[in-house]
């Protein structure tokens, strides 16, 4: 089973492209490309999104930030609205030098397109700001509209009304913690997350005590150190809830969830659907090719 490949609009000659559509549902599957894309919409409140492992319902507006290669998509679902407005800004992922991301004046920039690789909803409070600067941007062209879209990604990566939606071991990109300790304990976690994995474990890996470790893994994550065990292991579940068809109880012991009341009770919290449902929303929104 397979996720359509999209070939984008935009070409090398191009810095950015952007499309607006007015729609009364959406009919595009699920799908991916080497682009970085910014999606605009408005009006279609109860539609629903796929990003990464992320399924989720919208609100009146939206507007997410998806990163190269991650699958992604919007579904009619329960929107009745025939008034839907889209907004597409798509960009090369290279339309900054590695080298220039580099510099201090660009360090937020840098981390947006790190966290994009996730996917990255922004709420209302940057949506009320942002929205007017994208439906105009396609009303300027040359070097005048190249500076709008730099001043936008600008603003939304000081943004700090975001969420991150798919968990970091959904994709096989790899990601940079700015820590060689907790990047460490990450790929430790990674790699033996079938397994039982406790604090003094990792601490080990981190060369600190755990009480110490703990206080420093929620500081550099913003999460506990079971809160990221878990997310690593949720990105595996739903990765093989979608390319296998092992039973679920299956897929939660080859997680390292070792009880399926805590397994189940755990994925809903993240997800907002049980396992059975997961499967069922985000296959149904594949097609075979």
């Amino acid at each position: 089973m397979d996720t359509v490949r999209e070939i984008t609009p935009l070409t090398q000659n191009d810095c950015f492209t952007i499309f607006t559509r007015e729609k009364k549902k959406f009919d595009f599957p699920l799908h991916n490309h080497e682009d970085m894309e910014i999606n605009l919409i408005l009006n279609a409140e109860g539609a629903q999104r796929i990003v990464g492992d992320h399924i989720g319902e919208l609100d009146n507006a939206e507007l997410v930030c998806v990163g190269p290669n991650l699958n992604h998509g919007w579904f009619t679902h329960h929107c009745t609205s025939d008034a839907i407005k889209e907004v597409t800004i798509q960009f090369h992922k290279d339309l900054f030098d590695e080298h220039l991301l580099k510099k201090n004046q660009l360090i937020n920039i840098r981390q947006m397109f790190e966290n994009s690789k996730r996917g990255i909803q922004f709420e209302k409070p940057t949506i009320d700001e942002i929205a007017p600067r994208i439906m105009a941007l396609g009303k300027k062209s040359g070097f005048d509209s190249m500076l709008e879209l730099l001043s936008i990604l600008h603003d939304l990566s000081i943004s700090r009304h975001v969420k991150l939606l798919s968990d970091s071991s959904f994709t096989h990109d790899q990601f940079s913690y700015n820590s060689r300790r907790i990047k460490n304990v990450f790929e430790y976690m990674n790699n033996n997350y079938s397994h039982q994995i406790k604090l003094d474990d990792v601490a080990k890996i981190a060369h600190m005590p755990p009480a110490s470790f703990s206080r420093f893994i929620k500081a550099r994550t913003g999460f506990s150190f079971v809160d990221s065990l878990n997310e690593i292991r949720l990105g595996h579940v739903t990765r093989m809830l979608i390319d296998t068809s092992h039973s679920i109880s299956e897929i939660a012991f080859q997680c390292g969830f070792n009880n399926m009341a805590n397994f189940n009770r755990t994925f809903r919290t993240k997800k907002g659907l049980t396992p059975k449902e997961f499967r069922e929303n985000y296959t149904g929104k594949k097609i075979f090719v």
